[in-house]
């Protein structure tokens, strides 16, 4: 049984109001039928030329009705936009507010591929939908639309495109945080939670990560990714991010890319590396003699594994850095403070350094893990987790920026780099 059920009345043309009524009174008779009381949202989209008045200030339509017809619209929520895009946009916040994941979509039968591509790309694997013919009279369709070309695909996402564009940023301004340690030759920094228009609770608001998993789609995250490019001041186009094993692989750009990889390197003007962290901590590489940077994300496992040593390693071997020139800048990360593990894995630490853990002979000892990276390095003089903000002082880099990756919140601080000159 679908938990919400959305009719689709955005193609029609009708000719009269009656046939709008006779056309919604029987196919709103079933819905009610079969799914008042059951399904926990049930929705009607249209155009907003489409025999209504349009209501800007509240972004919803009001059909005019009778009072007998105004009784079978009472459980359904009305949704009038003249954009296909905003409309479905909306109904995805509502649907996503509930929780919901099953959706049956009522739709003429001309307009299901339209509806069908629309439905690709705003939304994700996390819900399932199930698609059943809105019964109408020929004379009330639109042109159909039987098969979507690639350039009717390419309107579809320049549409969604655009009215992702129009939304306002989410739980504050985007910032990027720098280091004063990083010339001018590289654009870097680290990302914050907010600026973004993802609005998903679970998620920070500038998700830069996409999943079949997530409800957040690619053209979300690709909006967020390019306001983030806006501000940083680097090509969206041209943006690659480690593809996470929680090992020390390294790509070197320009070699065959492995599958999984938590470093990446390069020497190439104007590409843009990136890795993310949470918990983990996202680090940042760049030689100004030798114009070549590089990434890490480095969690517990990796930091053990030596990523951020095997980054170095990477940038002397391939670009002829020298150790003394790498600037190594440790991004927000979980700290000392909060970050524990059990006894039989914080051992590690402890051979590594009895300065990584505090509390040692508890049951889960507190791992600081920025320490742990400098001394598995094995060279301090060029590490720093100083950075540049709005002025307003010093930062909390544990509990200001970085987000925590338990049940109730889910997100990622990213580190980027760009050599620019």
């Amino acid at each position: 049984m679908a938990e919400a059920v959305l009719i689709d009345l955005f193609g029609l043309e009708l000719d009269s109001q009656e046939k709008c009524h006779q056309t919604l009174r029987k196919t709103l008779n079933t819905v009610r039928h079969h799914h008042a009381g059951k399904a926990q949202f049930l929705c009607i989209i249209c155009c907003s030329n489409m025999s209504c008045e349009w209501d800007s200030e509240h972004d919803n339509c009001k059909l005019e009705t009778s009072n007998e017809f105004s009784a079978f619209l009472n459980d359904f929520e009305i949704v009038s936009n003249p954009s296909m895009a905003a409309s479905l946009y909306i109904v995805k916040q509502k649907i996503d507010e509930k929780n919901v994941r099953s959706i049956k979509v009522i739709v003429p039968v001309h307009r299901t591929t339209l509806m069908k591509a629309f439905i690709d790309q705003l939304f994700t694997e996390v819900y399932s939908f199930e698609f059943e013919d809105l019964q109408v009279k020929d004379g009330l369709l639109k042109q159909s639309t039987e098969v979507i070309t690639a350039p009717e695909l390419e309107k579809i996402q320049d549409e969604i495109k655009m009215y992702l564009r129009s939304l306002p940023s989410l739980n504050g301004k985007l910032t990027v945080i720098t280091s004063s340690l990083i010339p001018d030759i590289f654009i870097h920094g680290f990302t914050t939670r907010a600026g973004g228009i993802s609005y998903i609770p679970t998620l920070s608001s500038l998700n830069l990560f996409s999943s079949s998993k997530r409800r957040d789609p690619k053209m979300v995250v690709q909006e967020n990714l390019r306001r983030l490019a806006s501000t940083a001041g680097f090509n969206a186009e041209k943006f690659y991010r480690v593809k996470i094993d929680h090992a020390n692989e390294v790509w070197i750009m320009g070699k065959k890319e492995p599958e999984f990889y938590d470093g990446i390197t390069t020497n190439q003007k104007g590409v843009t590396i990136a890795a993310l962290g949470a918990d983990c901590i996202p680090i940042v590489f760049a030689d100004p003699v030798k114009k070549a940077c590089g990434v890490a994300h480095s969690g517990w496992k990796g930091t053990l594994l030596g990523v951020a040593m095997a980054t170095v390693k990477a940038m002397i071997s391939e670009y002829d850095c020298r150790l003394e020139d790498i600037i190594v800048v440790l991004g927000p990360s979980v700290g000392p403070c909060c970050f524990t593990l059990p006894k039989e894995s914080a051992d590690a630490f402890h051979n590594l350094h009895p300065a990584c853990v505090r509390l040692f002979d508890s049951p889960d000892p507190y791992i600081d893990l920025r320490k742990a990276t400098r001394y598995l390095t094995g060279f301090l003089h060029n590490f720093s987790s100083s950075f540049q903000t709005d002025g307003k002082g010093k930062i909390d880099l544990c509990n200001t920026y970085r987000i925590t990756m338990d049940s109730s919140s889910l997100g990622y601080i990213f580190t980027i780099i760009t050599k620019s000159k």
